[in-house]
């Protein structure tokens, strides 16, 4: 059952069916993915006003590319009832250490799963 969407609050009864049925969502675009698996990328800094999937901790980090999982609605955007704007999804490795200092395990890894749109180059 589609859920009309607005500038105002959803419903419970919309919330409801939302809960019960799920939402797909799988994006499309013709774009090939940015990354490959193995590539590094850096996490952006960045500081929006506005909600985002990017951890703080990991702004300014260098990872891996661990998975592409496909192409998604970008929930920073969507979450604003604004555009879809679909974009590739990758699962990123970041050695515990990068992340939490010297104290981690040398041992130990994180993977988060970010979007285009929070990745740069290396």
């Amino acid at each position: 059952m589609a859920i009309e969407t607005s500038n105002e609050c959803m419903s419970v009864a919309q919330a409801e069916i939302l809960l019960q049925s799920g939402v797909n969502c799988r994006g499309v675009t013709n774009a090939p993915p940015k990354f490959q698996v193995g590539d590094m990328v850096k996490a952006k800094v960045m500081h929006p006003v506005t909600y985002t999937r990017l951890p703080r901790y990991v702004r300014g980090k260098v990872g891996t590319i661990a998975k592409v999982h496909g192409v998604y609605v970008f929930p920073d955007t969507i979450g604003q009832r604004l555009d879809t704007k679909p974009q590739y999804v990758y699962n990123v490795r970041f050695a515990a250490q990068d992340i939490w200092g010297p104290d981690a395990s040398p041992k130990d890894f994180l993977h988060i799963d970010l979007f285009d749109d929070h990745l740069d180059t290396v």
